[in-house]
């Protein structure tokens, strides 16, 4: 199964995923090689910002009315340990580009990178096809909330 079949989404655009699945280090490996190549780091915080935004949009519409509890069960929602869940279960770790130093930590393992490299993702889906498709694809991600 590819990593669109997993995500449920098919980008018009696959430099974008590419972008959104190339961790810094790999990037300053190549461009030592004289080959330009660009990392996730930006689509890490567009990607954090549109799952706030979608989170808290789901979470106002199902009926969550205070301040108080939007922030809390956002913030349950958006845990490094539950991104990194949904990162497992959509095998983003054998896609990731890593660095040399990267690979042999096993850093495609590590929570905080697949929880990164979930949220570039997410960047990278709304460059492609925008805050619908963003929506859409972390609705069916995160199922029911």
């Amino acid at each position: 199964m590819t990593i669109e079949k997993s995500l449920g989404y098919t980008f018009k655009d696959k430099y974008f995923l590419n972008r959104a699945l190339t961790r810094k280090a790999f990037a300053l490996e190549q461009k030592q090689q004289n080959i330009e190549w660009e990392d996730q780091e930006i689509y890490r915080t567009l990607g954090d910002a549109v799952l706030k935004t979608v989170l808290i949009d789901i979470l106002i519409k199902s009926g969550v009315n205070s301040r108080g509890e939007i922030t809390s069960r956002k913030k349950s929602l958006e845990r490094e340990e539950g991104l990194a869940g949904i990162s497992e279960r959509l095998g983003i770790g054998s896609y990731l580009k890593l660095g040399k130093g990267e690979t042999k930590q096993r850093a495609d393992k590590e929570p905080y990178v697949l929880a990164e490299t979930f949220e570039a993702v997410i960047g990278a889906i709304y460059l492609d096809g925008g805050f619908g498709a963003c929506r859409e694809t972390i609705e069916r991600l995160f199922g029911t909330i």
